[in-house]
């Protein structure tokens, strides 16, 4: 605590107090069935509270029937919801931590329905969503009336359910948001036409959850201090606003983070990859606390307690939402607190397994820490019927997550690898343009492991010989990949390299040079990206509809502006045939006719890895993790690691 004096002083917001400045904002979870609180959902929450999080704010809550925007969405419209969010409220209370709720209609920002069919949006004007391709129809005046005695209804079931307040979702260019904006809603009536028509939606819906929940039950706001889109709301307008939100007394606190759902750009700063630099929202929260005289939280790659001290000691807000960095670790606040700082698994912003799993409709998890999502399943390690010698071969993620895991468990376990330091493929990641954050996981991983009692040996290749004469009772193989040379005709002498040679450093000629990439990851964007960024004019030829095709669509979309502005030609759906001299040929992946691109000086392979699989004991005592089973990402290895030390 004397480490970060203002970030674990207790903050009064309305008629509660918060016992410190950090919080988890409201993030959907994917662990809401049929609408309603699960077992998981309260698992997930109570490991945030117990690790000492101040505040937790739960996913956003639907007002009105047309607010399911996906089919995982939690509703609060009549009163059968109140026993499962009393359920959970009552969990987070027993850890001292405070518990919001969030009151959320979309508007136009539909993401899928339950049948597959195309939803009806509702949206103050039948102006059209550009990310997700919705033109939705204008809300009659009748329609309006519901959804805002939703506001207050949904309200009144969360302060019955016993939650400590609840904020009213204006952010990201969802339903208030879209009656504010002047280029979203063009209404010539009361809900519309001028300042104070755009207004007073949000205004009402305010006052209704006010009104319904009561004066001891907290209400704020939570706003994007600036949308960062073509046709957003800006600064000016916001500020505006909450100033005269605050001027009534409708507020309790505002939430502020960045960012809008209705365009790619926008959508970016949802969560923020990490690109984005840390804490790069709080100047948008200064501006906000300026007007107003509540409490001001912020959202915005918030990932470590310096980070959020610095912030809270500078007075740009008072308390700082830590969503992800509690993703990763969710003892982050007490490690801090007891000064362990140095302990922390901090976030490295990849967005893979949190909102990437959102997005693809799977339950959020960390590629880091793949507990989270799985608390009712990894919550507690089971019990050691017999304490086990254990060797692991391989110091990649996979092989330091199983060996910490086994480690913690109790058994006595040491750790061989064959290269001068542990790591694997994140060495190679954390060398591509701003992607330096990424080595991070190693860092957290191999803490992880030395602090469970892993010993750990490196430049230590394992043969026949060694294993004889370590004798283990178990061997975790965690020998991991090497990059894939398909078959290619080639004439003349090429010059062919993989990505890994580029990545380390090797020679590269000048004049074109043609980045083939198969796989549609991190891997060929981000060597294209470090050629262009040597002076080399790139072509990125992907086997799938678009470059960075499996990667999660923020981290996606700021590698594909990066590209855009370094003039990386790209060229979809191709394979790589075969190369001479001066020219790359390819072939068309839905017509199979040939492609061929001339002028280039050497060709650049990202055509996925194949197990190394040379040394392969044999016996029940032998298990494999990560790439050694399939070459995949560091998410799976991780999490092959976390279910192979649980089960040993």
């Amino acid at each position: 605590m004397a480490e970060f004096p203002h970030l674990f002083s207790p903050l009064r917001i309305g008629p509660v107090t918060v016992r410190n400045r950090i919080l988890s904002s409201g993030h959907d979870t994917v662990l809401v069935e049929d609408g309603a609180v699960t077992d998981a959902l309260v698992a997930y929450h109570e490991a945030r509270a117990a690790g000492g999080a101040g505040l937790i704010v739960l996913q956003v809550s639907g007002v009105h029937p047309s607010a399911r925007y996906t089919t995982h969405v939690l509703m609060a419209t009549d009163d059968d919801c109140v026993p499962g969010y009393a359920r959970l409220a009552e969990t987070v209370h027993r850890h001292g931590t405070r518990i919001f709720g969030q009151l959320f209609h979309p508007g136009r920002e539909i993401l899928e329905s339950a049948d597959g069919s195309a939803p009806v949006a509702w949206a103050p004007s039948a102006t059209p969503s550009e990310r997700f391709h919705v033109m939705p129809r204008a809300m009659t005046e009748a329609e309006i009336e519901e959804v805002l005695d939703g506001y207050g209804q949904a309200a009144r079931r969360l302060c019955a359910a016993g939650l400590d307040g609840a904020e009213v979702v204006a952010s990201h260019g969802y339903l208030p948001a879209q009656f504010l904006n002047p280029k979203v809603n063009v209404r010539t009536d009361g809900w519309g036409g001028d300042g104070a028509g755009r207004l007073r939606f949000l205004r009402e819906a305010l006052r209704r959850a006010r009104a319904a929940a009561g004066p001891d039950f907290v209400v704020g706001l939570r706003i994007s201090g600036d949308e960062l889109s073509h046709d957003g709301l800006d600064t000016a307008l916001v500020l505006e606003t909450v100033a005269a939100l605050d001027a009534e007394g409708l507020v309790d606190y505002v939430s502020v983070c960045a960012g809008s759902s209705a365009s790619l750009s926008g959508a970016q700063h949802i969560a923020p990859p990490m690109f984005h630099e840390a804490g790069y929202v709080a100047p948008l929260a200064a501006k906000v606390k300026a007007v107003t005289g509540v409490p001001v939280m912020v959202a915005g790659r918030v990932n470590q307690p310096q980070e959020a001290e610095q912030i809270v000691a500078a007075g740009q807000a008072d308390a700082c939402a830590m969503t992800r960095a509690l993703i990763c670790d969710p003892e982050l606040p007490a490690k801090a607190e007891q000064g362990r700082a140095e302990e922390i698994r901090a976030c490295i912003g990849c967005n893979q397994a949190c909102i990437g799993h959102f997005q693809l409709g799977y339950p959020i998890s960390c590629i880091q820490h793949p507990e989270t999502g799985r608390e009712l399943r990894f919550g507690t390690l089971p019990l050691l019927t017999r304490r086990k010698r254990v060797l692991v071969v391989g110091g990649g993620p996979g092989g330091l997550k199983a060996a910490a895991v086994a480690a913690a468990r109790g058994h006595d376990v040491e750790l061989h690898e064959a290269a001068r330091r542990v790591g694997g493929q994140v060495l190679l990641a954390q060398l591509l343009p701003e992607r330096a954050e990424f080595g991070g996981a190693v860092t957290n991983l191999e803490g992880e492991a030395r602090r469970a009692g892993v010993r750990i040996t490196v430049d230590a290749p394992v043969d026949a010989a060694v294993l004889d004469a370590l004798a283990p009772d178990a061997v975790v193989l965690a020998t991991g990949a090497r990059p894939r040379r398909p078959h290619l005709e080639l004439l003349d002498d090429p010059v062919v390299l993989d990505a890994w040679q580029v990545i380390q450093g090797a020679a590269v000629p000048r004049g074109r040079i043609v980045v083939a990439d198969w796989r549609g990851d991190w891997i060929g964007l981000g060597v294209a990206l470090q050629l262009a960024g040597q002076g080399r004019k790139v072509t990125l030829c992907v086997t799938g509809f678009a470059a960075g095709e499996h990667l999660q669509q923020y981290v996606r979309s700021a590698l594909l502006a990066r590209a855009a502005r370094a003039r990386i030609d790209i060229v979809p759906n191709v394979r790589l045939y075969g190369a001479d001299s001066d020219t790359v040929y390819l072939q068309h992946t839905l017509t199979e006719e040939p492609v061929l691109l001339e002028g280039v000086a050497g060709v650049v392979l990202a055509q996925g890895h194949e197990p190394v699989d040379e040394f392969a004991p044999e016996g029940e005592h032998v298990v494999a993790v990560g790439d050694r089973v399939a070459p995949r990402t560091v998410e799976e290895a991780v999490l092959d690691g976390l279910t192979v030390g649980a089960a040993l």
